[in-house]
């Protein structure tokens, strides 16, 4: 009797480490699966799809459970990418030491943009990281002896004669490493001290929280994953352009996240590869896709503005659709 009280309190812990690997394996499985029965052209939507998934994963961690609205996230995606790029084609790195550099360097701009702009609230924060982003890319654009410019910068493969199938299970599984990774990282006490900070900050000071310096760490963890998704993408496309530096990324991520739910885990994750999906089919509709893409999101978010999370619970439940007049 005494044992079985002793492994009591154990239990809720273990299922609470079991659980999420036991999810992550069932997903690498059916991910994994269907790489055989799909054309290559599905392949690389996939590719992209969880390239994205990394970026609105990464970018919710700071603005969605810590509440500071960056607008550099496709910054140092870029950032890590060229980094990599540059580094396996003027120094012949192999592309892993060359990703783990691009990781390195957004994170180590990461951290120096955050000591110096965090600081800021709200609007502040969302133009000073916006204007770093703007430098980013004209400094992309306009370097072109060592970037190439709009002429883009060819890179080396991840590996050689790397097919397809190959790149498709590396971005599966890295993918899913980044999201056990955040999902550590929530569960943990810094993850308790983020959703302090993003409910109220001031109170979170007045409790003893170190608001800068959380703020200051997630938003290098943040900047280090958008630079290995970017690094990884660049060893994918081979052909690197200043439009991974662009403006309209950003709004995409913030289309993802906020459609799959702003806030929660799940949301990036489910609402990465639907908009990107979507993104990719209207494509063949020319100047046309960016109004019907608006359209689809707005008639989303007007039917459910708690994005796809929110719509998926009320639905187990069973609860009625909110009124749409």
């Amino acid at each position: 009797m005494s044992e079985a009280q002793a492994s009591e309190p154990k239990t809720p812990r273990a299922r609470a480490v079991l659980a999420p690997l036991a999810m992550t394996a069932a997903a690498a499985i059916l991910l994994i699966g269907i790489a055989p029965f799909v054309s290559d052209y599905v392949l690389h939507v996939l590719i992209t799809s969880l390239y994205y998934t990394i970026l609105a994963a990464s970018w919710n961690l700071i603005a969605g459970f810590t509440g500071q609205f960056s607008l550099a996230q496709q910054s140092f995606a870029a950032i890590g990418a060229y980094t990599s790029g540059l580094l396996t084609t003027t120094f012949d790195l192999p592309p892993l030491a060359g990703i783990a550099c691009g990781i390195l360097v957004a994170a180590a701009l990461g951290f120096c943009l955050g000591r110096l702009v965090l600081r800021m609230r709200a609007i502040y924060l969302a133009i000073a990281t916006w204007a770093f982003a703007e430098t980013v890319h004209i400094l992309l654009t306009a370097a072109y002896s060592i970037t190439r410019g709009e002429l883009g910068l060819t890179v080396p493969p991840l590996a050689e004669g790397m097919t397809p199938r190959g790149f498709y299970v590396t971005f599966v599984l890295v993918t899913l490493a980044c999201v056990l990774a955040l999902y550590a990282m929530l569960r943990s006490r810094l993850g308790i001290f983020m959703r302090a900070i993003r409910d109220d900050e001031l109170r979170a000071e007045s409790l003893g929280i170190d608001t800068t310096r959380v703020k200051t760490v997630v938003f290098t963890v943040s900047s280090a994953l958008a630079g290995l998704a970017g690094a990884l993408y660049a060893h994918y496309v081979v052909v690197l352009s200043p439009q991974i530096a662009d403006f309209s990324e950003m709004a995409k991520l913030v289309i993802m996240t906020v459609v799959g739910g702003l806030g929660t885990f799940a949301g990036p994750l489910i609402g990465a590869a639907p908009i990107q999906i979507l993104n990719s089919y209207l494509a063949k509709y020319g100047e046309w896709d960016m109004v019907i893409y608006a359209v689809v999101v707005i008639a989303l978010m007007r039917a459910n503005m708690g994005g796809l999370v929110a719509l998926i619970g009320k639905l187990r439940r069973g609860a009625p659709s909110p009124a749409r007049t």
